[in-house]
């Protein structure tokens, strides 16, 4: 193990104490007893569905994977969620969002700090087999929010049969998990329509 400075620990202290911060940024899903989601629970669960399934996920970098999961969405920090059928390509998110990072990151030393900026930076790109991974993790996770959550009683169940299609369609595993989800919401849909 290398020494490290009093100061290098406490950067990383502060870091966390800042990330900490995921925990009031709410998301538009509910959880089970209707509480709003948060960011955090959300990449809590991401990570978590990844872990069950990385065993079957040959000539991956599950730690790598994690990671990019861990900081996906570190950039609505300040900012906060804007729920996907808000979001369009010219909405000056993707700005914020790498600002915020920049900004959360500034907290840790200089290794460390490039290391969240770019491992945002490559999920945000999703063009390394853990990126599109991730990406298509994200979206299950999503799904599966929409899916177990408490929901108010328009909730539009059937957004889910496309929403994230393209993340999830670029794995097979990612596409067969989404087909067993994909038929909880046909199930909860057609319950709905009663």
């Amino acid at each position: 193990m290398m020494a490290q400075s009093d100061g290098d620990l406490e950067k990383r202290l502060a870091f966390v104490r800042e990330a900490g911060r995921m925990k009031d940024i709410h998301r538009s899903g509910f959880t089970i007893e209707g509480q709003p989601e948060s960011v955090a629970e959300h990449s809590w669960r991401l990570c978590l569905l990844v872990m069950c399934f990385s065993d079957l996920l040959d000539g991956i970098d599950v730690a790598r994977l994690l990671k990019l999961c861990i900081v996906h969405d570190l950039g609505e920090i300040y900012a906060g969620d804007v729920p996907a059928i808000h979001q369009s390509p010219d909405d000056g998110r993707k700005a914020r969002e790498q600002a915020d990072v920049a900004k959360l990151a500034s907290f840790l030393p200089e290794d460390l700090e490039k290391e969240v900026a770019a491992l945002w930076a490559e999920y945000e790109e999703g063009v390394t087999r853990e990126a599109i991974l991730a990406k298509g993790f994200d979206k299950l996770e999503t799904m599966m929010t929409h899916n177990q959550g408490k929901n108010p009683p328009d909730f539009d169940y059937r957004f889910n049969l496309e929403y994230g299609r393209e993340r999830t369609d670029a794995h097979t595993l990612i596409r067969t998990i989404r087909s067993f989800i994909d038929a909880d919401t046909e199930q909860l849909a057609a319950e709905r329509q009663g």
